[in-house]
């Protein structure tokens, strides 16, 4: 086998093709004031401390709703909301975090009405949250300090496809899974897959990644520029469509993964890619996780480009198969995908299956039709929803971490008995094709020390991911639910991210509490 591998890393190394990458109250308008007094909060200290409550503490502004409305009807008509009822669906994304609601949700259909609701915000210091599919995981998207939320949903214009550069330019609203739909018969796709169906916008100011990131990227590969609001009201594209340039600073990687912190999107020039010649997905039983986490690193080391690998836990397909009606054997299970000609996918199958034999794993279970294998990466998306059946008194708290994929099994195996020692009912399930993982923790916010027990697990299993120089979040992003660990992490470079966000935004007023307290 080892021959065969070590030809397959020479050969593979010369025909690489592009696709593998190729405060005191201020007076504000007529009936308006914020108030603006700050907290200070407690550096890091390695002990548990609920980042949500402390963040929740930030002051809310005293807003006349009705005024409020009156002037954003000015700029938007009938599409400003202010009833409660109408405010209630913004209340949350879908993380456990503590809700609240803006004071207005704002609908608007241009970039030039971004522009004045930011303009005006501005100017009565009045705190802006922008929002997509309400997605996110860490409270990203939530308004901890009312203000106006600015719903993208209705700005899902894909506004052109340039086929010949691989490369689409869409209004923020615009889904992934929308986007797919309109390429379909043009032999283009966008790839990045985070499971769920989240907005292009959103995905860009998280950072996203998922299931296909370990051959095609995350977003912070795949976004050409971006048109962008800020904070004072200016309309900036942050780059040309260029394949590369050397003029000035990034700034389209500085927007990505900000969490709507620094300005509001209005548009993205995203990449696309050639439909492979062939797909294949598999499933593949070890006995044990080491087992198959070894089986990523090996494919590592010889090169094979999988297009999707993922780690399902003996819980995860045991609540898999109780909701999805599967019958993959209850045991640690890798499932992949390989993408590329018919020969080029050929081999790297065979290889991987003599990786798989050679660390305990089965043999492979085919998804021969496409829609066995939409059926297969159905079950895996659909793993947060699974999992809760196995509590359904419980609540997830899902949470992720990424570290280098060869501390990928040091870190499994230590999470894995520290869950088990704790009590707490936690599947695990990751893209270990990069290293990503998440904890999927079923936990009863009404029992505090259950819940003392999970944020102890939970702080745990960062600072073991910090300690293999891997990453708090591979792709939730920090919100409000990371705050203290993204301190822990950076250490002093938090403070030119810190400068960075007091020039572009000196009022706070882009989607406060966010990133930095």
């Amino acid at each position: 086998m080892i021959s065969t591998l070590n030809e397959y890393r020479l050969s593979w190394s010369t025909i690489k093709k592009f696709v593998i990458f190729s405060s005191t109250s201020l007076p504000c308008a007529e009936h308006l004031a914020l108030n603006n007094d700050k907290i200070d909060r407690k550096p890091f200290s390695g002990q548990t401390e609920k980042t949500p409550n402390s963040t929740m503490n930030l002051p809310i502004p005293d807003i006349d709703t009705k005024a409020l409305a009156a002037e954003l009807s000015e700029i938007s008509g009938d599409r400003v909301i202010t009833s409660e009822s109408g405010r209630e669906p913004y209340r949350k994304d879908e993380s456990f975090h503590m809700a609240r609601s803006p004071h207005a949700v704002v609908q608007p259909e241009s970039a030039e009405e971004i522009q004045q609701i930011v303009l005006w915000c501005a100017r009565h210091k009045i705190p802006i949250v922008a929002r997509g599919a309400g997605t996110s995981l860490e409270g990203n998207c939530l308004a901890i300090r009312g203000g106006v939320c600015i719903d993208t949903a209705r700005m899902d214009n894909i506004i052109k496809v340039h086929q010949d550069d691989f490369h689409a330019v869409v209004e923020p609203g615009v889904t992934r899974l929308q986007l797919n739909d309109y390429l379909k018969g043009s032999g283009l796709f966008f790839p990045i897959d985070p499971g769920a169906n989240a907005t292009i916008g959103g995905m860009v100011a998280t950072r996203a990644s998922g299931t296909n990131a370990v051959l095609y990227g995350s977003m912070r590969e795949n976004v050409v520029n971006i048109e962008v609001v800020m904070a004072d009201g200016s309309l900036i594209r942050t780059a040309r469509r260029a394949p590369k340039s050397a003029a000035g600073y990034d700034l389209t990687r500085l927007m990505i993964g900000s969490e709507g912190t620094l300005g509001v999107f209005t548009e993205l020039t995203i990449k696309l890619y050639p439909i492979p010649e062939s797909i294949l997905s598999a499933s593949c039983t070890f006995q044990t996780m080491e087992g198959a986490v070894n089986s990523v690193i090996d494919m590592h080391k010889y090169g094979i480009p999988v297009a999707r690998v993922e780690l399902l836990d003996e819980h995860t397909v045991r609540a898999v198969n109780q909701y999805s009606k599967t019958d993959f054997e209850v045991a640690p299970t890798l499932f992949f995908e390989f993408h590329g000609s018919e020969l080029g996918v050929k081999e790297q199958v065979e290889l991987t299956g003599e990786i798989a034999g050679g660390n305990g794993g089965n043999d492979f279970v085919w998804a021969e039709t496409t829609e066995e294998r939409n059926r297969m990466w159905k079950a895996r998306h659909d793993v947060a929803y699974a999992t809760k059946q196995l509590r359904p008194d419980g609540k997830i708290w899902a949470t992720d971490v990424c570290v280098p994929v060869s501390s990928l099994a040091e870190c499994l195996n230590e999470t894995r008995r520290d869950i088990d020692e704790s009590g707490i009912l936690a599947p695990i399930v990751g893209h270990v094709g990069d290293g990503n993982f998440h904890l999927l923790l079923l936990v009863d916010h009404e029992n505090p020390e259950e819940v003392q027990a999970a944020e102890a697990l939970h702080t745990r299993m960062v600072h073991r991911a910090l300690e293999l120089e891997g990453t708090c979040t591979g792709e939730h992003g920090i919100g409000y639910g990371k705050l203290d660990f993204l301190k822990a992490e950076h250490g002093d470079a938090v403070k030119p991210m810190q400068m960075i966000k007091q020039a572009l935004d000196p009022h706070s007023i882009m989607n406060p509490g966010k990133i930095f307290s």
